[in-house]
């Protein structure tokens, strides 16, 4: 079977964005309860840097590969691809919630009796965060192949997007045993199912992907990222900051991406 374009850079940048989960298991070794706000300009970053991307970058981008296939009906096919993300994302959040409680997470002097329920509130997280990245893997891989800056940019994203899942799953796993290489173990596996999402995802469809198969999935990506950041991001942005610094990291990030394209003739 023979590679796709760009298969190396491709596979690095979904392997980096996967392991960002790490980053956040590191922060949560140090987090303090105060230091969360600084986590607020942060999330609204990452959730400007998609909303921007889906709108401006992989919608159009879908839209134009499909116009090849189906110059009659691209528009009404971008719009299922985006719908049947956004569906995709309800149901699996729906069925494998990505988050536990945040105080529970934040005080490492629980009583012992609830311990075996925050950590296994951190052992199901780490699960539910897998499924999530599984086709975050295949969607930063699959839009590499076609476009290394368009890549480059969802792969950033979504990395961003990992620190909080990788905190998420630190610090239960760290406030209930006190083992940081278990804690890291915990964010490092949890993230690294995107690269395995990537191989997957290159051997089931095979090599050559058909531009109607990265239209639909570069469709859905978008649909997937403008829900996590309106279900996920933003929320969690203003319950650990306030809605000002929420706002900051929005257009931080809205600004920053739209500079980095221009930079680099996006």
């Amino acid at each position: 079977m023979n590679l796709p374009q760009n298969f190396v850079p491709a596979m690095l940048i979904t392997l980096l964005a996967g392991l960002a989960t790490t980053i956040g298991g590191g922060i949560a070794f140090i987090i303090k309860k105060k230091s969360l706000k600084a986590l607020s300009v942060g999330l609204g970053f990452s959730a400007g840097v998609m909303i921007f991307l889906s709108f401006t970058e992989m919608l159009p981008e879908a839209d134009k590969l499909l116009y090849q296939n189906f110059p009659n009906n691209h528009q009404w096919i971008t719009l299922a691809g985006f719908l049947i993300g956004l569906v995709i994302a309800i149901l699996i959040d729906y069925f494998l919630p990505d988050h536990v409680d945040e105080e529970d997470m934040l005080h490492p002097e629980t009583p012992a009796k609830h311990n075996n329920m925050i950590k296994r509130a951190g052992v199901f997280t780490a699960i539910a965060i897998c499924v999530h990245n599984f086709p975050e893997g295949m969607a930063t891989f699959f839009t590499t192949t076609q476009n290394i800056t368009l890549g480059l940019s969802v792969g950033l994203a979504i990395a961003i997007h990992n620190i909080p899942e990788g905190i998420a799953v630190a610090l239960p796993i760290y406030h209930v045993t006190g083992k940081k290489r278990y804690a890291m173990l915990y964010a490092a596996l949890s993230g690294i199912t995107e690269p395995i999402g990537a191989l997957v995802g290159m051997f089931l469809f095979g090599a050559f992907l058909p531009q109607i198969l990265v239209g639909a999935l570069m469709a859905a990506v978008a649909g997937i990222m403008i829900y996590i950041s309106f279900d996920t991001l933003l929320p969690l942005a203003k319950e650990y900051g306030d809605w000002h610094q929420s706002l900051v990291g929005i257009l931080s990030g809205i600004i920053v991406m739209w500079i980095s394209l221009i930079l680099i003739g996006g």
